[in-house]
Order: C-alpha cells, then structure tokens, then sequence
C-alpha cells in the first residue's frame, strides 16, 4: 500500500496501518520460534517397554505402547518380520479386518489383534516418525492347545498272545505337548520287569510279549498347559485259544439232590461253550439239565445244574470251549454218594416165662443196598423193685449174621434216641 504524505493527517493514518501489521507479523514469528523451540526441548519419548503378550488361538490380543510429550509427531505399529505398516496415528493401514487401533489423549496407543491366529505369532514395533527414528519392540506369543493327529497315532488294534506291541501317540501344540498313557479303566499297567505303573510317559509304549491281562483300552493324553487337555482310546485286543480249568474234578451226589457242575474257560475271540456226556453226545438245554454261562470279557463260568440226579446222571461230563484258534475240554466225573446212615426203631424185649426166650431184630438203612458194617446190642437190666416172684431176668441169645464186603461205610447210629451222626 502506497501512502502519500500530501495531507498531514492521512500521511499519519497510513504509519499507523503499517505498523500494526508489522506487530502482527512479529507475534507470528514468535510463535512458530516458540513452538520450534517447544519441539526441539521436549522431543517425544517411551514411558515403558512393550509388555510381551501370551494369547491362545482364537482369542484376542492387545499390545500397548506408552509415548509422553508427542507433539507434533506421529506414531505407527509395524509387523516387523514382514516390514508391513499396520497404523499410524488413529488410521488403520494394513487390509487385515482383525486390526484395530484405539489411542487415549495421544499418549497410551493400544494395536488390537482379534481372533488370533498361529501366523500371528512374532515381534510388533511401535514407531516415532523422530529424526532419528524412535521405536520399541513387544513379543506376541500365540499358544496352541495339543491335538492328537490321526497318523501315526495308533488305531486299535488285534494281536496275538505272545507277541510284542507299540503304541504310538503323535501330539502338536505349542508349546510341543507331553503325552501320558493310562489304562481307561484306572488298572495298572504292567511293565516288561513286572513293575506295576499307573502311568507311562512318552509318545510310544512298547509291550513285550503281550498277554490277555494286557487287553483291554489305553488312553493317550496330550497337554500343555492350555486347555483343553486332549485324549484319544486305542483299544488293544488280544487273541488267544481257549483254555479250560476244572475248580472239582471229581463230585459226588446222592439221588434226588440237586447238583451243578462247574467250568472255568479263558478265550478271544470269545468261545463256543457247551457240555456233554462221556460218549459225545451233547448235554440238552431245557428239562432236568439247565447249562448256564456266566460272560466277563474273555473269561466265561460254565455251569450245568441238574435238577434232581438219577442213576443215569451218574457218570463223565465234558465241558468244551472252542474258538477259531483251537479247542479244548475238560472232564468232570459225577459219582454215586453212598447214602443213608443206618437207622432202627426201638426194641422192647421179655421173657414169656423164665427160661429162654426168643427175640427177632430188625433193622434198615435209608438205602437198602448199603449194609450195615457191624452192630451191638445193649440191654439194660430192670431195678430189683421191678422183679416179680423173684424171677430172674431173662438172659437173651443173640442171633445175627454180619455183612462179608462192605466198600464205604458211612456211618453208624447209636441208639435210637441219639441223632444221626458220622462216623
């Protein structure tokens, strides 16, 4: 602005405007000092290091990074293996949806990670754009919960007694799982020097010489400290042929008892049982004969009742177990119990007239086919208050046979009023 000094007071006027924006022009001037000035002595700094972060997969992860005194400086997280710029300031860069920025009075700047994944895992820089440049780096840490992969893991599997068995479990996680196995249903579990373990440790298990008290489930069981700890069941099948223990080889039975005959047998596959009689022929089901199997795994009770034995059902009894690796048998012989302990009724006796007198006894067994071995008279001689005329009692002239051969005696009665009882 041209300002012509030709009148006084408008000559005046015009110092005065230019004045003024000079003033304004040197307040100005002084702000941008003070502001450079302000930059340069409080230069932006971290108030803490990045706190490393733990997060399992699938959940969500935070990692904060604290600046004092910004200013006019800007901060931005980066993936640092990749190099990749995730924000800056308040705007997120990166095209991943699970990246989230939220900062508070430009000070506490928090890089949000959701749903986290494995490939997540790594170093995260947090940035000032300073000449030079400002940053630090945290450690997200991304831990896997185990899972047991199907191979090699062992499927269940069938083997023969006597052989040598290894169990495999193959686990991944992170961190690297460790694997137990147990037996499911709590037994212990034996070891090749007959140690008994509840456990046994490692991703393999070896049986030598496997048995059927190996058989049944085992538990491989995968953890690592985050849950959930995992298992997987292999069930262990162990086959053998049968075999065949008789608790009594020998029973003994009277006619008109019940009797049940027994057999133990062992087998697995599991086995054909039945029963029969000395020349073969097959015990029927149904009738006087009730054949009944009692099954636990591989171990099955035999048992043949027989309602009311007879002369017939004396004899041999076969019990027979069979599978597809073998059969066998075992033999009960059923014999006649000598029965029935010598019994008679009382005896009263007297002379008809004093002299000699006669007397028949006669006794019994409760089979008349056993004899009896030997027996004794007693008799008793009455008070003298029961003698008449001073007749003397009658003295008795026993007559008796005795048995030749007798093969098992049983027993013996005393008299007739003392209960039966063994000899």
């Amino acid at each position: 602005m041209l300002c012509e000094f030709r009148h006084p007071t408008v000559g005046r006027r015009c110092i005065h405007n230019m004045e003024m924006r000079i003033v304004q022009k040197l307040h100005a001037v002084q702000i941008l000092y003070s502001t450079l000035l302000s930059t340069v002595i409080t230069d932006p700094k971290f108030s803490m290091p990045i706190a490393n972060v733990t997060a399992a997969v699938g959940r969500d992860a935070t990692l904060t990074c604290v600046v004092h005194d910004l200013g006019a400086y800007k901060v931005a997280w980066l993936r640092v293996d990749t190099q990749t710029i995730l924000t800056i300031q308040n705007h997120v860069i990166t095209k991943n949806k699970r990246i989230g920025i939220t900062y508070t009075e430009k000070k506490t700047w928090q890089l949000r990670i959701k749903d986290i994944r494995e490939t997540d895992r790594g170093w995260y820089m947090c940035q000032i754009n300073t000449d030079p440049m400002k940053s630090q780096m945290g450690y997200l840490d991304v831990v896997v919960p185990p899972d047991i992969l199907d191979y090699p893991t062992s499927t269940d599997m069938v083997v023969r007694e006597g052989s040598n068995v290894t169990l495999r479990c193959a686990a991944v996680g992170s961190p690297p799982p460790a694997i137990v196995w147990r037996r499911e249903a709590g037994d212990n579990i034996s070891l090749q020097d007959g140690e008994q373990v509840s456990s046994v440790e490692g991703p393999t298990f070896t049986i030598p010489k496997v048995n059927r008290l190996h058989m049944g489930a085992y538990l491989c069981i995968a953890s690592n400290g985050v849950p959930p700890t995992v298992s997987k069941r292999v069930m262990l099948i162990v086959h053998f042929p049968p075999m065949i223990w008789v608790p009594n080889q020998l029973v003994g039975a009277v006619e008109g008892q019940r009797m049940t005959l027994e057999c133990h047998s062992e087998a697995y596959p599991k086995s054909i049982n039945y029963w029969t009689r000395e020349k073969g022929d097959i015990v029927p089901q149904g009738g006087k004969y009730e054949p009944v199997l009692i099954d636990n795994a591989y171990k099955v009770v035999m048992k043949l009742s027989i309602k009311v034995v007879s002369q017939a059902d004396f004899g041999a009894y076969k019990c027979i177990a069979k599978n597809s690796l073998g059969e066998t048998d075992g033999t009960i012989k059923l014999y006649s119990k000598l029965s029935g302990y010598p019994y008679f009724n009382p005896v009263e006796s007297s002379a008809d007239k004093p002299g000699f007198g006669r007397k028949t006894l006669l006794w019994s067994s409760f089979k008349q086919s056993f004899p009896c071995v030997s027996f004794v008279f007693f008799y008793l001689l009455p008070p003298p208050s029961c003698r008449e005329n001073s007749i003397p009692i009658c003295v008795f002239h026993l007559a008796f046979s005795i048995p030749i051969l007798v093969q098992r005696p049983l027993g013996k009665a005393l008299d007739w009023k003392t209960p039966l009882g063994r000899s």
